[in-house]
């Protein structure tokens, strides 16, 4: 194309959920509700292990972590999404198209990278009882976060430039509600092959390298549960690892739909149902799925309650 037809954008422009407005007064409704329960219960957890001295142990804080990073990565999307609700044009400048995109990159894999931590501690729980306290030192434990967020952070950099070096010559418009690298790949006017490349190649390593690591864990925590010889350990081990298996499912799922297809395969309506699902329902869901089915964070709920209606 020549360069005297392209025309130079300084801002995007994202259709978002719907283009209806009577229906985009109705969404602002439930993803405000969605949005306000999920800071509120991530930042619920996080205090609660902070405060009770018995959740003070390497797994509950990595659950801390992983509940601050639902709060960071939620809060790159649904704040912008929210405001377009109620907005007739729902710009975007170039720069902070380009931010919310390394935001929600940086934090997604800190998130996916997380929960294959949780699995790795699980595993030496449950399979060297005896050396946990060791092993997962306060030590090692600040350095597996601190590899995940430094990870993270870099495989982040490295899609965003490759996105943003690419022209977007024919149109601004985004048909998203968020900037994510699918949807600008599809609208931009340059070959995107080799940003298809990078995009599977290091978004496969962190994804491969977190599913590799929980399938490993549990296969070993799995041959250890059934050679027990108590019914009780067996249903302990196992309730232990079900709200991470649970929360595992549910993230790498709709991860592997979204970034592991051919961008002739992508539907744009599908995709952003299935965005809304991984940007806004499962850091939602994540305290929920932890607190129901986990007595001891119950119990210092609970025991958090009683504290502040005496108190009071």
């Amino acid at each position: 194309m020549p360069v005297e037809n392209w025309t130079v954008f300084t801002d995007f422009v994202l259709l978002g959920l719907s283009d209806r407005q009577d229906v985009q007064y109705g969404l602002f409704a439930l993803f405000l509700l969605v949005y306000g329960l999920t800071v509120i219960a991530n930042l619920g957890m996080v205090l609660l292990i902070k405060m009770d001295t018995r959740l003070h142990t390497p797994m509950y804080y990595f659950l801390s972590n992983l509940s601050f990073c639902d709060i960071c990565y939620s809060s790159t999307v649904s704040p912008k999404m929210l405001t377009d609700f109620l907005s007739k044009e729902k710009r975007i400048p170039y720069d902070l198209c380009a931010i919310q995109m390394y935001l929600f990159g940086a934090f997604a894999d800190v998130e996916c990278l997380m929960l294959a931590i949780m699995a790795y501690d699980r595993y030496v729980a449950i399979c060297n009882p005896l050396l946990y306290t060791i092993t997962m030192s306060r030590r090692l434990c600040s350095q597996l976060v601190a590899v995940a967020y430094f990870i993270g952070l870099v495989d982040s950099a490295i899609h965003t430039c490759c996105t943003f070096r690419l022209s977007f010559c024919n149109s601004n418009v985004i048909n998203h509600f968020f900037c994510d690298i699918p949807p600008l790949l599809a609208l931009s006017c340059s070959d995107t092959s080799i940003n298809e490349i990078v995009m599977f190649t290091f978004i496969g390593c962190v994804v491969g390298c977190s599913i590799a690591t929980v399938l490993l864990s549990y296969s070993y925590i799995i041959t250890t549960i059934l050679t027990m010889n108590s019914a009780e350990g067996r249903h302990k081990a196992f309730s232990t690892c079900a709200s991470h298996l649970m929360a595992v499912a549910i993230f790498h799922g709709t991860l592997l739909f979204m970034y592991f297809r051919p961008s002739s395969s992508y539907s744009m309506d599908t995709d952003k149902m299935a965005s809304v699902f991984y940007t806004v329902v499962i850091p939602m869901l994540n305290p929920l799925i932890y607190s129901l089915r986990n007595k001891d964070v119950k119990g210092a709920l609970k025991k958090a309650v009683s504290v502040r209606l005496s108190s009071g």
